[in-house]
């Protein structure tokens, strides 16, 4: 094989990828127009917008050779066409099979990407396609439904009509240079209208090909005039070319058209001699007829930008060959080519710590000031290339719209989702870790969390139940919380449940919060019996889990027949942040600075002869807990004669860490914890520091729940708030 078949197969590949992953986007509008037909069957904008989504992937599909998809995708779009021109109502059960529909595009899509398939996703493709086909062409055309919809679209009587006479249609086509870039193909929408009717004539306009040296082979330099006879609709036609208007100038004269279209189109293509020629031969003679009374100057000038806009399919608004500005703003970049460009930004990070470093200890003004600019340079670098991987958390936000969907109809409940803070940015490896999270913690809202329309009505509330995703930044923090106006947790039964379990001591008196959070330990559950939904419990702690592993933390509020809210707290992101470097004996920690909230002497209350890990101290008046990090991790030796207290802030509380020196702002560049360490608690990660040392990132919030609780299997709490001063997180140094 020559590098030249390699690089092919290489263009083809990325293509085809790029096509994978458009899909997805154009299934996710699919989608979600549907889910707005639902509630709003008068809805055309979103008809027309499922339309476009599924004539994309069908357009695109065919261009890869998918024919499985192309062949059920095709059934759907005859549906939506037959929804669009009002030959059958939008219902219910319409929208259900489209939602279906939906969900077999993707499977299908999914053997494309895997290249394998499945005998049975075939056959329940064949089983759907039948059900649509069926539904399509079981209710003969409705006129006063066909009414409506000529009303919604506000297509005018001569658009709609059908051909007259000899149904002849001219069609003129020039292809923007980008058609063939966006992965389109002239020649298969031309060949489509072989199966509308016959294509007479056809001639192909190269005027705008340069010259071989200037010639580029990605760009389409192709237009083409064509003589169409078939006894269709404009609308017929517009969607033939619907699929490429933003990339090609589409004029379009009916066989009824008048004089002065004729004359227009014929001003506006014929630009040469050899053009007109070709216009006069190919455009109706009856433009002969204009070009007589046009010589009488009876005639007012025609305006071509006003009949070309006539001209236009319904809906359509650009200039001829443009593209849509908001296209030309945004690029696809692979994932992984980002995550290069963090990494190697983090070990600038690094290589600039250690700059300063040595600028330092050579004593040298002139070295530390470039140093220092240096740093300043990279740390903008750093927030540049962190800003790439920023997404919308609206994009996840808008999947649970499908879920509350499905799942409340399969529980007989009426549910209303309601999303704010889909604007809210987060890194983009935290979106996709958090989906799931969050789909667990909503299906759980759905089932156990509300309850079902006539209890809602036995106590007094509407009989539509109500979920809440939101999110917002806080503290250098993103916050997500999931709330329901539901029934609340049953805290007698989840603290009779963890007394059963041997989760909690007999004699235990926990308080309503400390309650709450038990519905988070290892298999819990208060369920009577297991739904295929889900269970207020039952996978909880895999949900805490997959928070804890991303750096945040999760908390229960709930209120007895009120409803409950989980707050989830994450960083903004997983690669690099600003932190404030510290020293217990050797060993150097970091603590993320937008948990920092001031740095105090050591009260005389945390002496240096105390045997406890942590314990408490005044703060101007305000009573705050502390710990003692050398005690915690084990540290050997006595501690140094004076220490710092750095108050941080974990859960909207202040709570104190006992540290031997203060090292200052530190930009941190977060490298994972081995398998070996992974039993480590109170460790989010480590960092290179610029002398090449191991510094250690300090989780407070897990710091914290670990040191307060002694053994391992007790909650918080089990045993009283004073520490045991044996109690340690399984680290020693020496």
């Amino acid at each position: 094989m020559s590098a030249r078949d390699n690089d092919d197969d290489e263009i083809i590949a990325a293509a085809r990828e790029g096509f994978l992953e458009e899909a997805q986007d154009n299934l996710r509008q699919f989608e979600a127009a549907l889910l707005v037909m639902e509630t709003n069957p008068e809805d055309a904008e979103n008809l027309n917008a499922a339309f476009r989504a599924a004539h994309t992937i069908k357009g695109g599909a065919g261009l890869f050779g998918c024919t499985e998809v192309v062949a059920f995708t095709h059934e759907a779009e005859t549906l939506l066409e037959a929804l669009r021109s009002g030959q059958h109502p939008m219902t219910e059960a319409t929208v259900a099979l489209l939602l279906q529909s939906r969900d077999m595009i993707g499977k299908l899509l999914d053997e494309v990407n895997s290249g394998e398939r499945d005998p049975v996703v075939a056959a329940d493709a064949a089983t759907l396609g039948g059900q649509l086909r069926a539904i399509t062409k079981g209710n003969a055309p409705d006129a006063p439904a066909a009414a409506k919809s000529a009303a919604k679209t506000g297509s005018s009587a001569a658009s709609a009509a059908v051909s007259s006479e000899d149904g002849t249609w001219h069609i003129s086509l020039r292809f923007g240079q980008d058609a063939l870039r966006n992965g389109l193909d002239p020649i298969s929408f031309i060949r489509y209208l072989g199966k509308l009717g016959t294509v007479r004539e056809l001639v192909t306009i190269s005027d705008s090909v340069p010259e071989l040296m200037a010639l580029d082979a990605e760009a389409c330099h192709l237009g083409f005039e064509i003589t169409f006879h078939g006894d269709v609709t404009r609308a017929a036609l517009d969607q033939v070319f619907e699929f490429v208007a933003e990339d090609c100038d589409i004029q379009i004269l009916a066989p009824d058209a008048s004089a002065q279209d004729c004359a227009a189109l014929r001003a506006l293509r014929g630009t040469s001699d050899a053009m007109r020629e070709l216009m006069d031969r190919m455009v109706p003679e009856r433009v002969a007829e204009f070009k007589s009374d046009e010589a009488g100057g009876d005639q007012a000038p025609v305006e071509l930008e006003e009949i070309s806009a006539e001209r236009r399919a319904p809906g359509i608004e650009r200039r001829a060959g443009a593209r849509r500005g908001d296209d030309t703003k945004f690029i696809r970049v692979r994932a992984d080519k980002l995550d290069q460009l963090v990494d190697l930004i983090g070990e600038l990070v690094i290589a600039s710590s250690g700059a300063k470093l040595v600028a330092q200890r050579e004593d040298s003004p002139d070295f530390m000031e470039i140093a220092m600019r240096i740093g300043d340079l990279v740390e903008g670098a750093r927030d540049g290339a962190l800003g790439l991987r920023m997404v919308p958390i609206g994009e996840t936000f808008g999947r649970f719209q499908r879920v509350v969907r499905d799942v409340s109809k399969s529980l007989g409940k009426e549910v209303d989702l309601e999303l704010t803070g889909g604007d809210t940015e987060l890194d983009k490896a935290m979106v996709e870790t958090i989906a799931d999270p969050l789909t667990h913690l909503v299906r759980n809202s759905l089932d156990h969390g509300l309850e079902t329309t006539e209890g809602r009505i036995a106590a007094g509330k509407s009989p539509r139940g109500r979920i809440a995703l939101n999110a917002y930044h806080e503290g250098g923090q993103i916050v997500i919380e999931v709330s329901d106006d539901g029934r609340g947790v049953n805290r007698e039964k989840v603290l009779a449940k963890a007394k059963e379990k041997g989760l909690v001591a007999a004699d235990a008196q926990p308080s309503d919060a400390e309650i709450d959070q038990l519905i988070c330990a290892p298999g819990f559950s208060t369920a009577d019996f297991v739904t295929d939904i889900s269970g207020r419990g039952v996978g909880m702690d895999v949900v805490k889990r997959n928070v804890d592993s991303l750096r945040g933390t999760m908390q229960i509020v709930s209120s007895p027949g009120l409803g409950t809210t989980i707050q989830i707290r994450l960083p903004l992101t997983l690669a690099i942040i600003d932190g404030f470097l510290t020293q217990v004996g050797s060993v150097h920690y970091v603590l993320p600075l937008d948990v920092m909230v001031e740095c105090i002497e050591t009260p005389a209350s945390c002496s240096a002869s105390s045997t406890d890990i942590s314990g408490v101290f005044d703060l101007r008046g305000e009573v705050l807990p502390y710990v003692d990090i050398r005690r915690a991790f084990g540290h050997a030796g006595d501690a140094p004669a004076r220490q710092s207290m750095v108050v941080v802030r974990s859960n909207r509380a202040k709570v104190g860490l006992l540290v031997d020196r203060l090292l200052g702002e530190h930009q941190t560049v977060i490298k994972p914890l081995g398998a070996v360490f992974k039993h480590l608690q109170g460790i989010a990660g480590s960092t290179i520091l610029g002398s090449g040392e191991v510094g250690l990132i300090l989780e407070v919030p897990s710091l914290l729940q670990t040191i307060s609780r002694p053994t391992a299997n007790l909650p918080t709490f089990a045993k009283p708030p004073g520490l045991s001063p044996q109690s340690t997180l399984g680290v020693t140094h020496h």
